[in-house]
């Protein structure tokens, strides 16, 4: 990868390590720890080891034992996202690459192959196609986009309100995202089980991975050319028709950064605020309370769990030095979302709330900042506020060491998360309300305000009432009529 190999800065003398290529402990050739197998189970761990051996910034391997810096410091992250002329996304950059290190059939090259889309380019080229993305994103009815996620989420949970039983993750977390996307992109009529299953196992970098991107392609294609076509209101025919001029393929390849993007991490994103709010209790004490409203929520979960752990990869377009160590021209350096974030130089603390503090790491920052996270928010924000008013008496249907977990390098994820209930009777879809709930006003000492900085232009929605206290029977009428001119139904 380098003229010399990775190794640690400042260590005079050798520390003794089982031979190249042992596979105990996950150490490989030169003593360096592996990022992938086993030590994939349990990463927070190893990152945590190569903090305190390394520093902010640590030499490891990714699979087949290609060398590379995993960026663990919250500075050191956003040093190197802010910084487009010493770092870039251009694979074809990586020495890695150039010598033949990465091979052809690594798993991982589907994540890292260069491609024709705004995430891998550069100067003009990356205005070009960014803009493109960022203006058809823009023109998105936020508003409206709000009352179909909660449509979705009425939807979803009338196919098993009635049973007292359900997994959130295979019967709702992996099935919301996609709906909304779809409905987004303008293909509602392509969303059903296999699209959702291919989404999910497109990431693996398997085999069936490889058949799976080709249907998520060939669904993305064939909207592009029926846009080209016929245009629309939506947000494939906001690419095609962009004054950019993106090709069929560019329009293609990006509505599948968009939909792949969008689902992995909100699929994440809700199955981990959904467990929080199951297994915590005073988590959920303040959401009942109104200590904390349901976006606050999204935003502490994207701190603590965040739904992509690290993003693959970045490459250094000069010699340069972060976080103390020399950093090659041609070396690549993942981005650590998940260490950054509990970096003890900016959480020295980690059970404090962070309510109000959008500084995570969770949607990357600079130039390749996620143009789409405000819809990620969303529908997390509508849809846990939106499930949580439908079945308040939710509890976990086992013990929280049984849970299951699913790790790789690039995220964390709840294999299920099932729950038990009262049976409810469905509701009609379309009954749920017109407009999302304005911010809570000051009462009893509590303020539940928006949060600061928010970039998205709807008003926050408070959390439902997630207690299992049935509403008290001497509540008149009159405060179920309120509450719906509170919501503007």
């Amino acid at each position: 990868m380098t003229p010399e190999p990775l190794s640690p800065i400042g260590t005079d003398e050798p520390t003794a390590t089982p031979p190249p290529g042992c596979p105990a402990h996950g150490i490989g050739p030169d003593g360096l720890r592996r990022l992938h197998g086993k030590e994939a189970e349990d990463l927070g761990a190893v990152y945590e080891e190569l903090r305190a051996e390394h520093g902010p910034v640590a030499p490891a391997l990714l699979h087949d034992d290609v060398p590379v810096w995993v960026v663990l410091g919250h500075t050191e992250n956003m040093q190197m996202l802010r910084t487009p002329s010493q770092f870039c996304r251009d694979s074809r950059l990586w020495t890695a690459v150039q010598d033949g290190t990465l091979k052809p059939d690594n798993p991982l090259m589907p994540h890292i192959a260069w491609q024709p889309i705004c995430c891998h380019a550069e100067g003009d080229e990356h205005v070009r196609l960014r803009g493109a993305v960022t203006d058809a994103m823009e023109a998105i009815d936020h508003r409206g986009v709000r009352r179909y996620i909660n449509r979705a989420t009425q939807h979803l949970v009338n196919k098993f309100c009635e049973t007292g039983r359900a997994d959130l993750v295979s019967q709702f977390a992996e099935h919301l995202p996609m709906v909304v996307m779809c409905e987004i992109l303008g293909m509602p009529d392509e969303y059903n089980d296999r699209l959702v299953q291919a989404a999910r196992d497109l990431p693996k970098g398997t085999e069936t991975a490889i058949a799976s991107n080709a249907y998520v392609m060939d669904v993305l294609m064939r909207l592009t050319a029926a846009r080209r076509a016929e245009s629309k209101d939506d947000f494939a025919s906001r690419l095609v028709d962009h004054p950019a001029g993106l090709t069929d393929d560019e329009v293609g390849q990006h509505l599948r950064v968009v939909l792949m993007a969008a689902y992995e991490a909100t699929a994440n994103l809700l199955a981990n605020v959904l467990r929080v709010v199951l297994t915590d209790p005073r988590f959920r004490a303040q959401l009942s309370g109104g200590q904390m409203t349901v976006p606050q929520a999204v935003e502490q979960s994207l701190w603590d769990e965040p739904p992509l752990s690290s993003v693959l990869c970045y490459y250094a377009k000069q010699d340069t030095e972060l976080g103390a160590q020399r950093i090659r021209k041609g070396d690549g350096l993942i981005l650590g979302i998940a260490p950054g974030n509990v970096d003890p130089r900016v959480r020295p603390d980690l059970k404090a709330n962070m309510k109000g503090n959008r500084s995570h790491l969770a949607f990357s920052g600079g130039p390749h900042e996620c143009p789409g996270q405000d819809i990620g928010r969303a529908i997390a924000d509508v849809g846990v506020d939106a499930l949580l008013s439908r079945l308040p008496d939710l509890q976990l249907a086992c013990e929280e060491d049984e849970l299951r977990w699913q790790a790789s390098i690039f995220n964390r994820h709840l294999v299920e998360l099932p729950v038990k209930f009262a049976p409810k009777p469905q509701q009609d879809a379309m009954a749920g309300p017109a407009h999302p709930r304005p911010p809570q006003r000051p009462s009893n000492g509590q303020v539940g305000s928006p949060q600061p900085q928010t970039a998205t232009p709807e008003p926050a929605t408070p959390a439902a009432a997630p207690t299992r206290t049935p509403e008290p029977a001497s509540r008149p009428g009159l405060f179920r009529r309120l509450l719906r001119w509170w919501r503007g139904d």
